[in-house]
C-alpha cells in the first residue's frame, strides 16, 4: 500500500509595504554635525559676553593675550608679502599669513574687542546686558587688546634683526598707507572689516564641527586683510610695528607716521578704526542676526 502525500515546503512570507519596518528617520536636530539655528547661535554668542562681563579680571587679562595673538599675525603678514611687487598677491599672502591669528582667539577662549562688541550687543538686545556693563566691556577689551598688541611689537621693535632692512620698509609701507587714508575712508573701511569679520564670528559659534569652526574663524581675517581694511587691533600692530623700529633704530623709516593726533597719527586710526569696527559689528552683523532669530521664534 502506497500512501501519496504532498511533500511538505517551507512557508514562505513575501514583505509587503505594510509589512516593512522602516529604519527611523534620522531628526536633524540631533545630528552633531548640523549647525545651530540662528537663535541657539545668537544664545550662545551672547552668553558668551555676559560670561565675560561677569569676571573683569579674567577679561582683560584673556584681553591682553588676544591682543598679542593679532599683532603675532600682523608680524607673519609682513613677513611673508616683504619684497612681492604683485598687490594682488601680497594681499593673499598676507591673508593667509595673518588668519590663524582669529582660529588661535577663538579656539584658546582669548578676548579680541571687536568680537567683544558685537557678542556684547547681542547681549544688550536680548537684555541680559545692560548698557553700562557693555561700555565696560567694549573700554576694558579695548585697553587690553591695544596693550597685549603693543608689548608684542615693541619686543618685536626691540629685537630688530630680520625685522630691519626690506621688513622694515614693508612694514612703513603699509602702515602709511592705512595711516593715511582720509577720514570717511578709514571709518567705512573699519565698517566692512567687522562685517566680515564677525560675521566669521557668529558662523564660528553656529558651526559644531572643529573642522568649520576653524574655516570660519579662519576666513574672517583672511578676508579683511585681503579687502584692505581697517582693524583697530591690527592697525596697533601695522602702525606701531614702524614707529617702534624707528624708535629702537633710528635707520628703519617710518614713512610719516605719527604717535598722535592728526593726519598719519597712531591714536587717529585708533579713535576712528574704533568707531567703525563698532558700527560694523553691531549694526551690519548683531542687529540683523538678533532680528532673524526674534522673526523666526514668533512663527514657531
Amino acid at each position: 500500500m502506497t500512501i501519496e502525500a504532498p511533500a511538505p515546503q517551507l512557508e514562505r512570507h513575501v514583505p509587503t509595504e505594510d509589512t516593512l519596518i522602516p529604519l527611523p528617520a534620522r531628526d536633524a536636530a540631533e545630528d552633531p554635525f548640523e549647525p545651530l539655528s540662528v537663535g541657539a547661535m545668537v544664545d550662545r554668542v551672547a552668553g558668551m559676553a555676559v560670561e565675560k562681563a561677569a569676571h573683569p579680571w579674567a577679561f582683560f587679562v584673556r584681553s591682553l593675550v588676544g591682543g598679542a595673538m593679532v599683532a603675532f599675525g600682523v608680524l607673519l603678514a609682513l613677513v611673508v608679502s616683504t619684497g612681492v611687487k604683485t598687490p594682488g598677491v601680497a594681499s593673499l599672502l598676507m591673508g593667509l599669513a595673518f588668519g590663524m591669528s582669529f582660529v588661535l582667539i577663538l579656539v584658546s577662549g582669548m578676548s579680541l574687542i571687536t568680537a567683544d562688541m558685537a557678542a556684547g550687543f547681542l547681549a544688550v538686545l536680548k537684555r541680559s546686558m545692560n548698557l553700562g556693563t557693555y561700555a565696560f566691556l567694549v573700554v576694558v577689551g579695548l585697553i587690553g587688546n591695544i596693550v597685549g598688541a603693543f608689548v608684542f611689537v615693541a619686543i618685536c621693535g626691540a629685537a630688530g634683526g630680520p625685522y630691519l632692512g626690506a621688513f622694515a620698509e614693508r612694514a612703513a609701507a603699509v602702515g602709511a598707507a592705512k595711516a593715511g587714508q582720509p577720514f570717511w575712508t578709514a571709518l567705512l573701511l573699519a565698517v566692512v572689516c567687522t562685517w566680515f569679520l564677525q560675521t566669521a564670528m557668529c558662523m564660528f559659534f553656529k558651526a559644531r564641527s572643529d573642522v568649520a569652526r576653524m574655516a570660519f574663524a579662519f576666513y574672517g581675517p583672511f578676508a579683511f586683510v585681503i579687502g584692505g581694511t581697517q582693524h583697530v587691533i591690527a592697525n596697533v600692530g601695522f602702525l606701531g610695528l614702524p614707529l617702534l623700529l624707528n624708535l629702537f633704530h633710528s635707520a628703519a623709516p617710518r614713512a610719516g607716521i605719527g604717535w598722535g593726533f592728526g593726519h598719519g597719527g597712531l591714536l587717529t586710526n585708533i579713535g576712528v578704526t574704533t568707531v567703525g569696527n563698532l558700527i560694523g559689528g553691531t549694526l551690519f552683523v548683531a542687529l540683523p542676526f538678533w532680528i532673524i532669530a526674534q522673526l523666526q521664534r514668533r512663527q514657531v
